[in-house]
C-alpha cells in the first residue's frame, strides 16, 4: 500500500513538475527588434527609443552608461522606454532586463541616417551583390580600403505588407571589407564622408527596392487623403482584383495535373511538372503603402537624424502627380518619426537615354526641384555624372559626396558651399532674356568649354517653339538669346532627358535643370 501510495505520489509530483516546467517555457521572454543589437548606433543629442516585447505587465529596465529607465508592457506585451539624449562615442554595453535580461554589445551613439529609394539606391558597392549583374561597379579598391569601424551599417530585408509592421529583418555589421561589398553605394558613401567630416559615429539604415514607385513608400491614410491619388489607389485595388480567378484556375489545373500524373505514373509514363504557383499579388512591391508598411513603419521608433533618397524613375511617366505625391511622402514620413522636419536630402535623376514623350524625365526633375520648396530639403543634381546608355550610373561617390555636403549644411549647420546654382529669376531685355541664380558661390562657370559659353539653354517667343540660344554668363547671370527669337517670353535649360549642359559654380556643383514657363507637354504633363 506504502509503495502504491508512493508511485501515484511520484506521478503526481511529476505531473505537477511538468506543468510548472511548461508554464515557464510558455512566460515570453523580453525580446528587442532586430535594430535594437549588437553594434548598433544610436542618434546623440535626442530621446532615444528602446523598445521590445515582454510578458503583458513586466517590467523592463534599459540601463546604458549612468542612465536607467524602467517601463511596463502593455496588455499586448509591446514596452517602450525613452533615453535622454545621449553624447557620441562608445562602444557601450547596454542591459535590458525583465524576467530575463540581455546584454547588447558595441553600442555606439552617433549620427544616424535612414538611406532609401528604389535601383539607384539598392545598387551595392560590390560586383556581385545579389541580384546585380557583375559588372555593376567597379569598386573593388573601395572596398579592400573599407576600414571603418566606427561606420555601421543595416540593410532591411525585403518584405510588403498591407498593414504598418512592427519589426524589419537585418543586422547591424561595421564598414569592413567583407560587409561593404552588399550595402548600398549611395548610403556607404554618403555615409563615409559624414564620418570624415563630423568625426562622430555613424548609422545607416538601408531600406530601399529596386523598380518601386513612391506611392509605395506612402501611408494609405495620406494616399486616401487627397483626391488627386484616387487613380494610385485604383491601380492598386486592380492588381489585387483578378487574383481570385487566377487562384481558382490554378487550382483547377492542378487537380487535372494530379489527376493525369497518377494515370501516367501507373502506366509508368513520364510525369509532366506541376504547374507554377501563381504570385501573390500581395507581395507586389508597386502595391500602394506595401513598402511604407512593412520597411518603414517599423523603423519609425528608432531615433535619426534624416533621411536621403534616390527614387524618381519608376513615377517619371507620371511627373505632374509627382509633384504632390513626392512632397506627400516626405510629410508622411516626418509625421511618423513625430521628429518634426527633420532633414530630408534626395538626388534629382540623372542624365539617362532619349528623348521619349511618354516617359518625361524633365518634368519629374522639375517636380523634385520644386521639392525644395519644403523645409529642410535638400537635393543633390546629377545631371553630369549619368550614363546615357545606363539607367544605373556607376559614379555613386559623387552622388554620396553631394549629399553629404547637403547635410553639413541643412542638417549640422555648417558653412559649405553644398548646391548647385537653382533658378531664381529671368528678365527679358530686349531680345535677349538674362537668368539669375541662387547658389552662386562666387561666380558661375562653364565647364568643359573651350568658348566658357554655357551650353543646354534654349529660347522661345509667343509661338512656343523653343530653340537652341547662345548664352554668355555676365556676372552671376546667364544672358540667352536667338537671333530668330526677336522677343523671347520662356527660357529652359538641360530639359531633355539627356541633355548636353555644363553650367556650374565655383564650387564645382552643376546647375539643375529648369523651364520658365508652364506649357504642356507632349507626354500630357504641365
Amino acid at each position: 500500500m506504502r509503495g502504491k501510495m508512493s508511485r501515484t505520489n511520484s506521478t503526481a509530483m511529476l505531473c505537477c513538475c511538468a506543468l510548472i516546467l511548461s508554464a515557464l517555457g510558455a512566460r515570453a521572454e523580453v525580446k528587442l527588434p532586430s535594430l535594437v543589437s549588437d553594434g548598433m548606433v544610436l542618434q546623440q543629442g535626442m530621446p532615444v527609443n528602446i523598445w521590445g516585447t515582454a510578458d503583458p505587465g513586466e517590467q523592463v529596465t534599459v540601463t546604458l552608461g549612468d542612465q536607467r529607465v524602467t517601463g511596463t508592457a502593455d496588455s499586448a506585451g509591446q514596452w517602450k522606454v525613452k533615453l535622454g539624449p545621449l553624447s557620441p562615442g562608445g562602444p557601450f554595453t547596454m542591459t535590458i532586463a525583465g524576467k530575463n535580461t540581455l546584454t547588447l554589445h558595441d553600442v555606439l551613439v552617433g549620427e544616424v541616417w535612414v538611406c532609401s529609394g528604389q535601383s539607384n539606391m539598392e545598387m551595392p558597392v560590390g560586383t556581385s551583390a545579389e541580384g546585380w549583374p557583375g559588372n555593376v561597379n567597379n569598386y573593388q579598391d573601395e572596398i579592400a580600403r573599407a576600414d571603418f569601424p566606427r561606420l555601421r551599417m543595416f540593410t532591411v530585408q525585403k518584405a510588403v505588407a498591407g498593414q504598418p509592421q512592427r519589426e524589419v529583418k537585418g543586422y547591424w555589421a561595421a564598414a569592413r571589407p567583407e560587409n561593404v561589398g552588399a550595402f548600398s553605394a549611395v548610403g556607404y558613401f554618403f555615409g563615409r564622408e559624414l564620418l570624415k567630416a563630423l568625426n562622430v559615429p555613424v548609422g545607416m539604415i538601408h531600406s530601399s527596392w529596386g523598380g518601386t514607385p513612391a506611392e509605395a513608400w506612402t501611408s494609405r491614410s495620406t494616399l486616401e487623403s487627397d483626391p488627386d491619388f484616387k487613380s494610385i489607389l485604383e491601380a492598386g485595388s486592380n492588381l489585387l482584383s483578378p487574383y481570385p480567378k487566377v487562384f481558382q484556375d490554378y487550382d483547377q489545373e492542378l487537380a487535372k495535373w494530379r489527376q493525369e500524373s497518377d494515370r501516367a505514373e501507373a502506366e509508368g509514363a513520364p510525369v509532366s511538372a506541376a504547374p507554377r504557383v501563381p504570385d501573390d499579388p500581395r507581395r507586389n512591391p508597386w502595391r500602394p503603402a506595401g513598402l511604407y508598411n512593412a520597411m518603414l513603419m517599423p523603423l519609425t521608433p528608432y531615433a535619426i537624424r534624416g533621411a536621403i533618397w534616390y527614387q524618381g524613375e519608376s513615377n517619371a511617366g507620371r511627373a505632374a502627380e509627382y509633384r504632390k505625391l513626392f512632397p506627400a511622402m516626405i510629410r508622411d514620413w516626418r509625421r511618423a518619426w513625430e521628429e518634426g522636419d527633420f532633414p530630408f536630402l534626395f538626388v534629382q535623376l540623372a542624365n539617362w537615354g532619349m528623348h521619349n514623350p511618354t516617359v518625361n524625365w524633365p518634368e519629374l526633375r522639375e517636380a523634385q526641384l520644386k521639392t525644395l520648396a519644403l523645409p529642410k530639403t535638400g537635393m543633390a543634381v546629377t545631371i553630369d555624372i549619368g550614363d546615357g546608355s545606363d539607367i544605373h550610373p556607376k559614379n555613386k561617390q559623387e552622388v554620396g559626396y553631394r549629399l553629404a555636403l547637403a547635410a553639413q549644411a541643412i542638417a549640422y549647420g555648417r558653412d559649405v558651399m553644398y548646391s548647385g546654382p537653382i533658378y531664381e529669376s529671368m528678365a527679358v531685355e530686349g531680345d535677349k532674356i538674362r537668368v539669375r541664380f541662387k547658389y552662386v558661390y562666387g561666380g558661375l562657370v562653364a565647364k568643359n568649354s573651350n568658348t566658357w559659353a554655357p551650353s543646354g539653354f534654349e529660347i522661345a517667343g509667343e509661338d512656343r517653339k523653343f530653340v537652341d540660344a547662345q548664352a554668355k554668363i555676365e556676372g552671376d547671370t546667364v544672358v540667352a538669346r536667338n537671333d530668330k527669337v526677336a522677343h523671347p517670353v520662356a527660357v529652359r535649360y538641360a530639359w531633355a532627358m539627356n541633355p548636353w549642359c555644363n553650367l556650374y559654380n565655383r564650387a564645382g556643383l552643376p546647375a539643375s535643370p529648369f523651364r520658365t514657363d508652364d506649357w504642356e507637354e507632349p507626354g500630357g504633363g504641365r
